[in-house]
C-alpha cells in the first residue's frame, strides 16, 4: 500500500518510514524541515534514508537515490493548497501524520506556532483525507493530554479536560477534531498518545539528549523537581511497532459504545484513541543512572523545582492496545538508553 508519513524528517516518523519501506510498502515522506531544533540532524535523518540536502525543492517530490519506494517533499502541512494537490496526485492508502510543533515548553513562549502547525495543519490533513478518502488516518497525539488528572495509570477512558500547556491543549483539540471528522464523513482515526519516547536520532530538546550532552562535556545536568519524578520512558522500537500494528487495523465503532455513559477513547464512528507507551513507569534518578552506566561517567547534577507545564508522573494503561492489536514493548530501559549513547558518541564522534 502507499502510506503518507507527515514529519518524517523527525525522529519517530524517520524510524517508521524505514520500517514500513522494510515489508515492502511505498512511502511519501512529509516534512517542513523546521528550526525548533537543529535542522542538520532532520538534513542527516534524510540523508540516511536516501534524500540529500542540495536536491530539496519545495512542494516537490524527491525520488530517494537509495531506497525505490521513498520518495520525499518539503511541505508545510499549513499549506492547503499544495496538501490537498499531494493528495491528489498520490492517492493514498493510509496517512500517518506525525507532523507537529512540539514541546511542551517552547509553548509557553510561542504559542502561535502550536497554532499554526497542530491545529490549522491537522485540519488540513482531515480535510485532505476526507475529499481524498483514505483507508485510515493515524495521528499523533501525546499523553500531556492527561494534563493534571493524578489518576494513575492514565486510560483513555478518563476524561482528558484539564491541560496544563498549549501544547496538550492543541493535542487534545486534534482528538476531537479527528472524532468530528469520523462522525460526519466516516473516516477511520485513530489518535496514540505517545508517552516518553526515546532512542537513536532522538530529539536534542528530550532529557535523554540533553542529559548525555552535559554529561559527556563535564557540565551539570539540571534535574528538576529535584528529581523526584518517574517517566514511562517508551524505546523507539518499541513504539514503531505499535503505530504499525494500529495502522494496519483500522479504526471501528464501538458495538458497546452507550452515549448515557460515552467512552471517550472511543463512539459510535470509527474513532480510536490508544495510549501507546511501555507501561512501566521509571524515576528519573534511575534513568540517569542509566545514562552514566552507557557513558561510563558520573553526572553532575544541579536540582531545581518543577518547571511550569510539567507533571510529576506519566504511566500508561496500554491494555486495550495489546487486546486490540497484541502489543507488547519489550525493551528495558537500560537496553534502550545503551543503545541512545552508543549512537550519540558515534553520531557526535568528531
Amino acid at each position: 500500500m502507499k502510506y503518507l508519513v507527515t514529519g518524517t524528517a523527525g525522529f519517530i516518523g524517520f524510524h517508521l518510514a524505514q520500517k514500513l519501506l522494510e515489508r515492502g510498502e511505498e512511502v511519501v515522506g512529509l516534512d517542513i524541515i523546521n528550526e525548533y531544533y537543529e535542522v542538520n540532524l532532520k538534513y542527516d535523518r534524510l540523508a540516511f534514508m536516501g534524500i540529500p540536502k542540495e536536491q530539496l525543492v519545495r512542494n516537490k517530490l524527491i525520488q530517494s537515490q537509495l531506497l525505490s519506494k521513498y520518495r520525499f517533499v518539503q511541505m508545510d502541512v499549513a499549506d492547503k493548497d499544495s496538501l490537498m494537490k499531494l493528495f491528489e496526485n498520490e492517492q493514498f492508502d493510509v496517512v500517518i501524520h506525525l507532523a507537529a510543533q512540539a514541546g511542551v515548553r517552547y509553548s509557553l513562549s510561542n504559542p502561535a506556532a502550536y497554532m499554526h502547525s497542530n491545529m490549522l495543519g491537522f485540519l488540513n490533513i482531515l480535510e485532505c483525507c476526507r475529499h481524498h478518502p483514505v483507508k485510515h488516518l493515524v495521528y499523533a497525539s501525546s499523553s500531556s493530554v492527561y494534563g493534571a488528572n493524578e489518576k494513575m495509570p492514565f486510560s483513555t477512558s478518563d476524561p482528558v479536560d484539564h491541560p496544563i500547556s498549549l501544547y496538550a491543549a492543541s493535542k487534545k483539540s486534534n482528538e476531537l477534531m479527528a472524532h468530528t471528522y469520523s462522525h460526519l464523513f466516516g473516516i477511520p482515526t485513530t489518535g496514540l498518545r505517545f508517552f516518553t519516547v526515546y532512542g537513536p536520532w532522538g530529539r536534542p530538546d528530550m532529557a535523554i539528549y540533553l542529559f548525555t550532552d552535559a554529561i559527556i562535556k563535564g557540565e551539570p545536568i539540571k534535574v528538576f523537581n529535584f528529581g523526584d519524578m518517574k517517566r514511562d520512558f517508551t524505546y523507539i522500537d518499541d513504539i514503531v511497532e505499535g503505530v504499525i500494528k494500529v495502522a494496519d487495523r483500522p479504526a471501528q465503532p464501538n458495538p458497546d459504545f452507550d452515549p448515557k455513559n460515552p467512552d471517550p477513547g472511543s463512539g459510535r464512528a470509527p474513532y480510536k484513541v490508544y495510549n501507546i507507551g511501555n507501561s512501566f513507569p521509571v524515576s528519573l534518578m534511575d534513568y540517569i543512572k542509566a545514562i552514566e552506566k552507557g557513558l561510563g561517567i558520573k553526572a553532575k547534577m544541579e536540582l531545581l523545582p518543577m518547571q511550569p507545564g510539567d507533571v510529576q508522573e506519566t504511566y500508561a494503561d496500554v491494555s486495550d492496545l495489546i487486546k486490540d492489536t497484541g502489543y507488547k514493548p519489550d525493551t528495558s530501559v537500560e537496553k534502550g538508553v545503551k543503545a541512545f549513547t552508543d549512537w550519540f558518541q558515534e553520531y557526535y564522534k568528531d
